[in-house]
């Protein structure tokens, strides 16, 4: 049976939110609230019974991707979201970021309601919430150099100053200041991937969506983005949602994940734990799938 993933007890950021570059929008301060001895909690990502219908343009035909979700995610938490192809993962995260609106319940970000919120608090979302897809080349335009790609984002910089924050995001990515100059056509996959994470980091946001970042990669090629994905949330107090289809991607990654299956959630806890004891008969479906190298359990 699918189960209702609870709401989990709000608990402190272990990171703080310094800042990734010259400034913020919005206060640094995450929403607060009370919690043991008065120290100051948050949630900064809480979704309320989401569901999303499809409807087909030539009949009558309609399609439950997401189903009655409900979760939430604490500030500087890495938390995953696993399925197969047709979970309803994707479409998760992407009511999340405000790219599909829901059919029915609501996510807020930030105590921002992605859908029904203010105007003016919506348009400071970019600012909070960024993502990294799968495949970054489809979002590039291919005319436009790796610099102009960046800071796409960023208004009324003069183009020195242009130049140098490119520059400065590549390098915080683990690429040369020379690549501000290509195009991406001349980068590898792995290090399109790396551009598009730069871009995400240029708009200095608190939560980053990582939708099935590492999939389309070389083997050799996925931990050195994890990698890189675990040191940013580090350094600069990132809030981290993974999307995969990879249980075990997500256990190194993550410190709490939901399980999803035709659109609900069928699971949740500690990546580990599920590992272990995997309650539902399509989480151990999951764990079965993952790789092993000869003789190891």
């Amino acid at each position: 049976m699918p189960v209702r993933a609870t709401m989990p007890e709000v608990r402190r950021s272990v990171h703080g939110t310094p800042g990734i570059g010259r400034h913020r929008s919005r206060s640094d301060d995450p929403m607060p609230s009370s919690g043991a001895g008065g120290e100051s909690v948050s949630a900064i990502v809480v979704a309320e019974r989401l569901t999303k219908v499809f409807k087909s343009r030539y009949g009558g035909l309609t399609t439950v991707a997401v189903d009655d979700v409900s979760f939430a995610v604490n500030e500087g938490e890495s938390f995953g979201i696993v399925g197969e192809s047709g979970s309803g993962k994707t479409t998760t995260a992407r009511m999340m970021l405000g790219l599909i609106s829901p059919s029915a319940g609501r996510v807020e970000v930030d105590g921002i309601d992605v859908w029904e919120g203010e105007r003016e608090e919506r348009q400071t979302l970019p600012k909070i919430i960024q993502a990294v897809f799968q495949d970054p080349f489809s979002s590039m335009n291919p005319r436009m150099r790796i610099g102009r790609i960046v800071t796409e984002g960023l208004r009324g910089l003069a183009s020195d100053e242009r130049r140098t924050e490119a520059e400065r995001l590549l390098e915080m990515v683990g690429l040369s200041k020379r690549s501000v100059d290509v195009f991406p056509r001349q980068l590898s996959g792995g290090q399109r991937q790396r551009v598009a994470i730069a871009r995400a980091l240029a708009m200095e946001p608190r939560i980053i969506v990582a939708d099935e970042p590492v999939s389309s990669l070389d083997v050799s090629l996925r931990g050195q983005i994890l990698n890189l994905l675990a040191e940013l949330g580090n350094e600069y107090g990132l809030t981290t949602v993974m999307v995969s289809h990879d249980l075990g991607v997500v256990r190194q990654f993550c410190s709490r994940v939901i399980v999803m299956s035709e659109g609900q959630v069928v699971e949740e806890g500690d990546p580990d734990r599920i590992l272990r004891e995997p309650e539902h008969s399509y989480t151990k479906n999951l764990v079965a799938a993952i790789p092993r190298l000869p003789g190891e359990q």
